[in-house]
């Protein structure tokens, strides 16, 4: 039996915000795992920019064809001080 070590059976999982980096290594790992291997995880924590990053991680998904997505609302991370990112 030959094996194809062209594509890895393991499932990979993507922290999917919808910028550029997370956007290319959800690229990667569609090209290394295949759509179906592929679980994508978005998280929110309050950032200026959550609707448009959400917005971005659905046609993502989408566009690679990843049906297994969980969205993570992050709140408690304002418990340990507020960033730039979500003033």
């Amino acid at each position: 039996m030959t094996e194809d070590l062209t594509r890895d059976s393991r499932k990979a999982v993507v922290l999917l915000s919808g910028g550029m980096d997370s956007c290319v290594s959800t690229a990667v790992a569609r090209e290394r795992h295949g759509a179906p291997n592929i679980a994508l995880l978005h998280a929110g924590y309050g950032q200026r920019t959550q609707g448009r990053e959400r917005r971005a991680f659905d046609d993502v998904a989408n566009f690679y064809g990843v049906r297994d997505r969980l969205v993570v609302q992050l709140d408690h991370f304002r418990a340990i001080g507020g960033s730039a990112l979500n003033r």
